[in-house]
């Protein structure tokens, strides 16, 4: 028989012992417990200091009352194209050259506070949103604009062979959107704006956006100087950048469209990158200056709608995404001016109403700029 003091087989203190395990499996438990108890009481301090102390409905409502919408249902009414039903969605993105506000100090664009759709692409979404494709709409597109309501409730009728961008200068987005949907006739399921403003600070909350140029830009009127290499853009150079069209490439709205896309595909990786998710101060940040600088139709009008949103973008990277212009040739007598290549033109709508990829064809023989491969997106650091 073993001394007393020498605990025998089975006995709570062997090592071996079934209670002994599940006593070191409850403390293993519980540190695990205090652990993430510790980590959620430090987001919810790091929360509460984001917040100024006053609490999650203060930062809803605040984030809420940023946001500027539009109904678009009420003003574009019943005469649009039919919704699909599979899955995927269709956005009009919208960049415009306000001047008013802080858009003032900006410099160029319209003068007197007016505005036009300086930027203007239609994303599609696949069905699943794990993949996505762009469609660029040149501004200097010569269009035939359908009458259309604006905000105020003004009626404005229609006009034949006008540049595109001409119809949100008349109408604002309504208008833009009708336009958008007679030309494709693809619905349009959401409207996203942002303007010169809200574009920098975007940039520049996130930390600049990283980009490759293999070619110098310099571009006194859009305030761009850069040497070829690689450069790490804040809000101000990148708003240069995509404005540009005399300082690279033909000096066309064609070529300046490919180094907006090329820059989008920069900024996707950008956001892909920095975890905002992870950080709440970060995510509060971005989140009061996105909300500060769009206007939205009155579907994503709401912090739950737009976070609901993103969230179904994070799996869409820009090796996920294709992007086009969309297919047209110069006008005849007046190389400033493109006109649509309707019947390649027909080959992207078909394929977006049908969720399918844009078919190789349907931009073989188009017009194009010249800036191509000017711009190439890097990683982030």
């Amino acid at each position: 028989m073993p001394p007393e003091s020498t605990p025998g087989p089975g006995t709570p203190r062997d090592t071996g012992s079934p209670d002994r395990r599940r006593r070191t499996r409850r403390r293993r438990a519980d540190r695990t417990v205090r652990r993430r108890a510790l980590r959620a009481m430090a987001w919810t301090a790091a929360g509460i200091v984001v917040l100024g102390g006053t609490g999650a409905g203060y930062l809803y409502a605040k984030l809420n009352g940023n946001l500027t919408t539009v109904d678009l249902d009420r003003l574009l009414g019943g005469m649009r194209p039919e919704k699909t039903d599979n899955g995927s969605q269709n956005i009009l993105l919208l960049g415009s050259d306000s001047r008013s506000g802080e858009n003032r100090k900006l410099g160029g664009g319209p003068s007197g506070g007016g505005a036009r759709s300086d930027t203007a692409m239609i994303v599609h979404l696949y069905k699943g949103h794990r993949k996505a494709a762009v469609v660029s709409i040149p501004r200097d597109t010569l269009v035939n604009r359908p009458a259309c309501t604006d905000a105020k409730g003004t009626v404005h009728p229609a006009a034949r062979h006008v540049m595109f961008n001409e119809s949100y200068a008349t109408g604002g987005a309504a208008c833009a959107v009708r336009t958008v949907e007679a030309l494709t006739g693809v619905r349009m399921d959401h409207y996203l704006e942002v303007d010169f403003s809200g574009f920098r600070r975007i940039v520049d909350d996130l930390g600049g956006v990283r980009v490759r140029t293999t070619e110098a830009i310099r571009d006194p009127g859009s305030h761009l100087d850069l040497d070829a290499g690689t450069h790490t853009l804040d809000g101000r150079q990148a708003l240069g950048l995509v404005r540009t069209r005399h300082g690279v490439g033909d000096g066309s709205d064609l070529g300046r469209i490919q180094l907006q896309q090329a820059f989008l595909r920069a900024l996707i990786d950008r956001i892909g990158q920095l975890g905002v998710f992870d950080n709440p101060t970060k995510l509060y940040r971005l989140a009061d200056t996105a909300t500060r600088s769009v206007t939205t139709d009155s579907g994503l009008g709401s912090v739950d709608s737009l976070i609901s949103f993103a969230g179904g973008l994070k799996g869409i990277s820009s090796s996920r995404t294709t992007m086009i212009t969309m297919p047209v040739q110069y006008a005849a007598g007046n190389a400033n001016r493109v006109v649509v290549d309707e019947a390649k033109a027909r080959q992207v709508w078909q394929a977006l109403r049908e969720d399918r990829p844009v078919p190789g064809t349907a931009t073989e023989g188009t017009a194009a700029g010249e800036a191509k491969g000017v711009l190439n997106g890097a990683r982030a650091r």
